[in-house]
């Protein structure tokens, strides 16, 4: 596989992961996440897989990309992977509300339209 289409396919499992991430969410408040969880688990979870996807692409394509949070995305990973004791609720719950519908925007940007 060239690394144009390995690309593409990361930017696809990174857009797969924001949107069940924020369909997991969608109509729960933060104390309702906080106090649950399976589903604090299966958001953590989807971090990891946005996270490590992101960690795959190819430097030359997050260059032409700056748009994309690359390094977060990937220090946000790292630290449900490696400092899990340090997660907070909080600072997660911030990322998906703020953060995660711009992404999921900006990934569909970046994805041919056949793709999604």
């Amino acid at each position: 596989m060239q690394p144009e289409e390995r690309d593409a396919a990361y930017l696809w499992d990174m857009l797969q992961a924001s949107r069940d991430i924020l369909e997991f969410t969608q109509g729960v408040s933060r104390d309702e996440y906080s106090s649950n969880k399976m589903l604090r688990m299966a958001v953590e979870r989807g971090f990891q897989i946005l996270g490590e996807a992101a960690r795959r692409v190819t430097e030359s394509f997050k260059a032409t990309h700056p748009e994309i949070p690359w390094s977060p995305i990937v220090g946000h990973r790292n630290v449900i992977v490696h400092d899990y004791a340090d997660l907070s609720p909080k600072r997660i719950w911030e990322v998906v509300e703020e953060d995660l519908p711009r992404l999921v925007q900006d990934l569909e940007r970046l994805i041919s339209p056949d793709m999604v």
